[in-house]
């Protein structure tokens, strides 16, 4: 059906207008295993699985298959862009070349945002599985508390983050290294905890086509739970765009990162569907109210099922799921908020893209990251309902940034501008051939819809733990508008005039009769926004460069 297209290995970033600063020595395996560890199987799963079967019951799993195939006809879509574009910062790089100056700089900014609050929820899933692993790791309290499980939660996963700072700030070898072994551990423990869990399965597969009374009282009945429930499958497979992200560090990009982002998010489908299937089956009891609640969910089945020593040795293979998703999280975090201020648009864009002349990776953005992502968890520090509220949040602006990438790709295919002419870059990496346009239309539909469902101000989200306010049930809606309206006029009044490549990461440097003061690099006017008064950023277009 889908065949990928003859490819070069174009390991020089010339024809993109930039200078190669990272380190690529990112291999196949390694690419891989970022796009896996983001989606992290293990720990999305094991997280919100709890969260899902409150809302509607064993027949949640049904959200797994539908979750899946709307994100791959948006992970196809990445591909055949990655095929072309392997640039760190993905997303904002494709939205650069796609449409206006204006979306691919709110694509950049809200995905910069969603990987920021994403990082912090990540780290959060430590409290869903510690203690529960040893009593030791509830520092805080006992766990009984009102806001015990909440702040205990959040000293974790600073401890987390400050962790995972250190390492993405080292190098990106160890980072890829720590990441490969981490995936290798999780695919393994997830095979055999399918296996164990099958050969303990206590019930037939009648209990999928059962509501069990969910949805009883609803407005909508069991569709209505359904579409809340479904949050838990939409919060784990995105980030499959991180192979790619990372592509100016990987090893012939143009054929590596789309297969890996295909492959990432097909093997986090197989390996998490058949948990969620197998879990559901062989829980002991479907009645127990651990199963639904934060300190119990499918932790609190594989321990009952497996008991003691096997059940808590798997514990400790979703530990390792949580780290190094949380190390693939703040290293695209990282790629992103470099590609941005490489073309001076974020504030304090020097320092942001500065890379180690030794370690050869953005170490000042590793560092401002980890910070940035603890203060939505002390914001959020009082609040027993943290878990759901950020994970929405996060992936709400997940959602819409992948929508300013695949509204314009299919803009670009109807005025028949996409697939581009394969002119002066080299063949595409990847292509969809006559199938791209219906996959782009499924894509954006997918897209919308889901944004939509996960934006509605639900009680059961937004505002599920007294106190009961109007404030914090619209939360949601009132930050994502905040972000998107306030990015906006940020960079339309300030930031649009000042973009353009850095001097010092610009493909070629010489200097310009009109460059200033002697010795100050200036930022090189790049191809972006129609209102600069230049066409988006296609192929068949030069690369901006030094004059």
């Amino acid at each position: 059906m889908l065949e990928p297209s003859k490819s070069t290995d174009s390991s020089g970033m010339d024809e993109f207008g930039y200078a190669q600063t990272l380190d690529r020595s990112i291999g196949k395996f390694a690419s891989f295993a970022a796009g896996v560890s983001y989606i992290s199987i293990l720990t999305g799963v094991f997280q919100l699985f709890y969260f899902g079967f409150s809302m509607a019951g064993p027949a949640y799993a049904w959200s797994w298959p539908i979750v899946f195939v709307g994100q791959l006809m948006v992970a196809l879509c990445f591909a055949e862009l990655a095929g072309r574009y392997p640039v760190a910062g993905s997303v904002y790089n494709w939205a650069k070349r796609l449409a206006s100056g204006t979306s691919a700089w709110l694509a950049g900014w809200l995905l910069l945002l969603s990987s920021i609050m994403a990082l912090g929820s990540v780290a959060l899933a430590l409290q869903i599985t510690l203690p529960q692993l040893w009593s030791g790791f509830q520092i805080v309290g006992d766990g009984t508390g009102t806001y015990d499980f909440a702040l205990n939660g959040v000293l974790l996963a600073t401890i987390m983050i400050t962790i995972s700072t250190l390492i993405n700030a080292f190098g990106v070898k160890l980072m890829t290294r720590i990441n490969s072994i981490g995936v290798f551990v999780e695919l393994v423990a997830a095979v055999l905890l399918i296996l164990a869990l099958g050969w303990h399965v206590a019930r037939g597969p009648e209990v999928f086509f059962d509501t069990a009374g969910f949805g009883e009282g609803h407005d909508l009945g069991f569709f209505g739970v359904f579409l809340i429930g479904a949050m838990a499958s939409g919060y784990v497979m995105y980030g499959f765009d991180t192979a790619s992200s990372l592509g100016e560090e990987t090893k012939d990009p143009k054929r590596t990162a789309p297969k890996a982002i295909l492959r990432a998010v097909t093997a986090s489908f197989l390996l998490g569907g058949l948990i969620l299937l197998f879990g559901i089956l062989a829980a002991p009891d479907l009645t127990d109210p651990k199963i639904g609640a934060a300190d119990g969910g499918l932790q609190h089945i594989v321990l009952s099922v497996l008991g003691g020593p096997f059940g808590k040795a798997f514990l400790v293979c979703i530990v390792v799921a949580v780290v190094v998703c949380t190390l693939a999280v703040h290293a695209a975090a990282i790629r992103m908020m470099f590609a941005m201020a490489r073309d001076n648009n974020l504030p304090f864009s020097r320092q942001l893209s500065k890379v180690d002349p030794v370690r050869r990776t953005p170490t000042v953005a590793a560092i401002v990251i980890g910070v940035l992502a603890v203060i939505p968890l002390l914001v959020n520090v009082m609040q027993p309902a943290i878990f759901t509220i950020l994970s929405s949040i996060s992936i709400v602006l997940i959602y819409l940034s992948y929508l300013l990438v695949t509204v314009p790709m299919l803009r670009k295919r109807f005025l028949k501008k996409w697939p581009l002419r394969d002119e002066g870059q080299g063949d595409a990496g990847f292509s969809m051939g006559k199938w791209g346009l219906p996959v782009n239309i499924l894509a954006v539909l997918w897209g919308g819809a889901m944004t939509l469902n996960l934006i509605w101000p639900r009680p059961e989200i937004y505002n599920s733990v007294p106190p009961f306010e109007w404030y914090f049930q619209w939360g949601g809606v009132l930050f994502v508008a905040a972000v998107t309206i306030g990015g906006t006029l940020l960079y339309r009044l300030k930031i649009r005039h000042q973009t353009g490549v850095l001097a010092e990461h610009a493909a070629a440097v010489a200097a310009h009769p009109s460059a200033g003061e002697a010795g100050q690099p200036q930022p090189v006017r790049a191809g972006g926004g129609a209102e600069d008064g230049l066409e988006p950023m296609d192929d068949d277009l030069e690369p901006q460069r030094v004059s």
